[in-house]
């Protein structure tokens, strides 16, 4: 797979999606948790997405339980959570690992193509942020501790004005 729009990952009501359903948009990827010393950056998150969105920027949120068992609850505890406590309305995915061997393959993809510090592969921590543009090809990785609207800038970078 050469592409992020070859990836499918299930949503977190339970419907397979086809990432080639964003083509053309400029996509940030990110590794979720609901009990992590980060989780105040679904606000950020949700902010970046409104403030974006008419201009081709969609945010997906993918949670993992990966990190000290960070978001250990079910897909339907973790949305109504998302939504009840921050607002978030860009799309959730079903939880899923982004290490080791049952790593999902959108993931994989991702820390291929941008690793991190020192060319480490793998993901660090919650709220790991993946910029991909309009074209599918993944820009940069960005760190658990950057805050999402210090991005807002590469953002603005990738999108039609």
């Amino acid at each position: 797979m050469s592409s992020i729009y070859d990836f499918q990952a299930m949503t977190i009501t339970g419907e397979e999606k086809s990432l080639s359903d964003y083509q053309g948009r400029v996509l940030l990827v990110v590794n979720t948790a609901s009990k992590c010393g980060f989780t105040p950056q679904f606000k950020g998150l949700e902010t970046l997405y409104e403030t974006y969105k008419d201009r081709g920027l969609m945010v997906l949120g993918f949670p993992c339980n990966q990190f000290l068992s960070q978001d250990p609850g079910s897909d339907a505890e973790i949305s109504s959570f998302c939504e009840l406590n921050y607002g978030v309305s860009f799309p959730m995915f079903s939880k899923i690992d982004v290490n080791g061997s049952h790593a999902h393959p959108l993931f994989k993809h991702l820390a291929e193509e941008a690793p991190g510090l020192l060319g480490i592969k793998a993901i660090k921590w919650n709220f790991t942020k993946f910029l991909v543009d309009a074209q599918g090809k993944v820009v940069r990785r960005y760190a658990p501790t950057v805050e999402p609207a210090s991005i807002a800038s590469d953002i603005e970078a990738l999108l039609v004005h």
